[in-house]
């Protein structure tokens, strides 16, 4: 780890220091004013900690079981695409450092790098890969078949996209597809892109595309298609979290999409907490949306995630030193996670009780 780099934020301002503007702009950039992309991240720090002392903490304990599977801590790696944009290596290097790290990476669909080639590079990693639904119902039951037959745990469907938010960065940069990257897992779409006369802009090609007619019914034919575990990212209210334990999926990330879709949603550990008490432990619950050191990690737990998920974070890693950058970045979760257990009087993850978070408007209820 560089001596000079000692926290998510350090990576972030390198990061910030040596990305093309377009790709810089791609991975930061929120939807609308980015309110929501600010509120993520604002939000974090209106929960304070209770902590409790003279407690035994000399031996603690950060690992945890998702969906059967024992990972080291609770921290995980959420699918963005294009990461070859970041370093050459692009998701090859992200999940070989979960891997290390034995935690979750999440392969996104739009991924610079195959289903395949992550598989064959990170083979004793816990893989999850992210789903859409398409209108050519074929296109996803290949992606699936293929996730399958890779190795993939478990299929991660998101369904805040119905279409693509309104990113004024990506517009005013006219973002296209670098020339020297692919979708990966989309050969066709990829040659399309790079052949168009026309210059379609890459949100008109996802909205032509992406199936926009989704509702509930079509995560029962999703069950039809596969035997592996369903989970649904980009849940934000009770009222969908029953809706998804009704179909019985066996999580949901509660996720606004790295504030890059809807605008003015709320931060998502805001709206964790009904989430939890609504479904109560009818599927396990993750989150993604702001996680910045391991105190945050913390506070989501004491308010009901199982895990959480990072994805900038993780880019910004990459940016830096591919491999060696995500997993130091992995690496200053866990020792800040690992710090906050200690000085907070929990050995493992266990001890975290919920009122050992509050918000500062409510704790004069206490």
């Amino acid at each position: 780890m560089s001596a000079s780099l000692v926290c998510i934020d350090d990576y972030e301002k390198y990061a910030l220091s040596v990305l093309p503007r377009d790709a810089l702009d791609f991975y930061r950039s929120g939807a609308g004013s980015q309110q929501t992309l600010a509120d993520n991240r604002q939000s974090f720090l209106r929960y304070k900690i209770r902590p409790r002392f003279l407690r035994d903490v000399s031996n603690r304990n950060s690992s945890t079981t998702i969906l059967g599977k024992k990972i080291s801590m609770p921290i995980g790696i959420s699918p963005t695409a294009l990461q070859k944009m970041a370093h050459a290596d692009g998701e090859v290097a992200t999940a070989r450092a979960a891997e290390a790290m034995g935690t979750i990476f999440i392969l996104s669909t739009a991924s610079s790098t195959s289903i395949e080639e992550v598989a064959k590079a990170a083979p004793n990693c816990i893989k999850w890969f992210q789903l859409y639904v398409f209108k050519d119902r074929n296109v996803t039951r290949s992606l699936v078949e293929r996730a399958e037959k890779a190795g993939y745990e478990a299929l991660v469907l998101t369904v805040d996209l119905p279409v693509l938010g309104i990113r004024h960065a990506d517009v005013r940069n006219k973002f296209t597809l670098p020339q020297h990257l692919t979708y990966a897992n989309f050969d066709s779409l990829t040659q399309q892109l790079k052949n168009s006369t026309n210059k379609v802009c890459l949100k008109d090609y996802i909205n032509a595309i992406y199936d926009s007619s989704l509702q509930w019914n079509d995560i029962k034919w999703l069950k039809t298609i596969t035997t592996l575990p369903i989970i649904l990212k980009g849940v934000l209210t009770a009222e969908d979290a029953l809706l998804a334990a009704e179909v019985q999926v066996d999580g949901i990330i509660v996720s606004n999409h790295g504030g890059r879709q809807l605008d003015d949603t709320f931060a998502t550990i805001d709206v964790l907490e009904e989430i939890v008490q609504a479904v109560g432990n009818k599927m396990e619950i993750y989150m993604d949306g702001g996680i910045r050191d391991g105190v945050d990690v913390f506070k989501a737990l004491a308010l009901g995630a199982k895990m959480v998920f990072i994805g900038r974070p993780a880019l910004w890693g990459l940016a830096h030193s591919g491999e060696d950058g995500v997993n130091n970045v992995l690496n200053i979760l866990r020792n800040e996670f690992d710090t906050t257990l200690a000085l907070s009087g929990c050995r493992g993850l266990g001890d975290i009780r919920r009122e050992m978070v509050v918000h500062v408007t409510r704790h004069w209820k206490l």
